[in-house]
């Protein structure tokens, strides 16, 4: 692991044909996390995956899993990626009824509980539940599908959420979701991300899983020198 910054390896891009397969090369190439991308039809359009993906991929790999639910009433669905290995589960602000209260309910059941935004949600959208959460997931893309273009204002969000992190005195991990690439990575990292999830750069980068990473972390390595 790059020191203060952490990859997830995205499975939405990668071959499902051979999906052990190209775990198995994540792992190798040193992702920290793989990230599960799961959509309901309703808060996104696209139907993706469930519990099941979790349970069958750990008999491949020793990664945690960092679950991200875009997904309609998440409070229904949480415990069921818990009970399947989850290790971190990002909920979206705009979808949950009663966010204080799941964040709570995420971090009694043992998991990292984790707020996502929408790119058109402001940064303020969270401040209140600080307390309560581990990781602020902000999405740089629009969610629903894999190979979209990065939305520089992303930047200025993370900077901000910066600002009220370290305004707040709590340890919150910022994370950016969404057109995280070589180009990318390094602007993501300076403005205060130590998180970055990557799907295409990863699982559909030129010369392989492990090269892509290999590529991803440098870069992650240039804009921690310059955050």
């Amino acid at each position: 692991m790059t020191a203060g910054v952490q990859i997830a390896a995205s499975i939405l891009a990668a071959d499902f044909a051979r999906l052990g397969e190209e775990v198995r090369a994540a792992e190798r190439g040193g992702a920290d996390l793989l990230h599960i991308d799961v959509m309901d039809g309703r808060f996104v359009p696209p139907i993706t995956m469930g519990p099941v993906i979790l349970q069958s991929l750990r008999r491949v790999t020793r990664l945690p899993f960092d679950v991200h639910l875009m997904v309609v009433e998440p409070e229904r669905q949480v415990d069921a990626f818990i009970e399947a290995g989850a290790a971190r589960i990002a909920v979206h602000v705009e979808a949950a009824g009663h966010l204080h209260r799941l964040l709570a309910h995420l971090r009694a059941r043992g998991v990292a509980a984790v707020v996502a935004l929408n790119p058109a949600t402001p940064p303020e959208a969270v401040r209140w539940t600080l307390p309560e959460v581990d990781g602020i997931l902000v999405m740089s893309v629009n969610p629903g599908y894999a190979g979209q273009a990065f939305i520089p204002a992303a930047l200025e969000k993370v900077r901000r959420l910066r600002e009220l992190v370290g305004e707040a005195g709590h340890a919150v991990t910022l994370a950016v979701d969404g057109g995280i690439s070589d180009a990318t990575a390094g602007p993501a990292v300076a403005a205060g991300a130590r998180l970055l999830v990557a799907a295409s750069a990863v699982f559909a980068g030129a010369g392989g899983v492990e090269a892509s990473l290999g590529r991803l972390r440098a870069a992650a390595e240039g804009g921690l020198a310059r955050g």
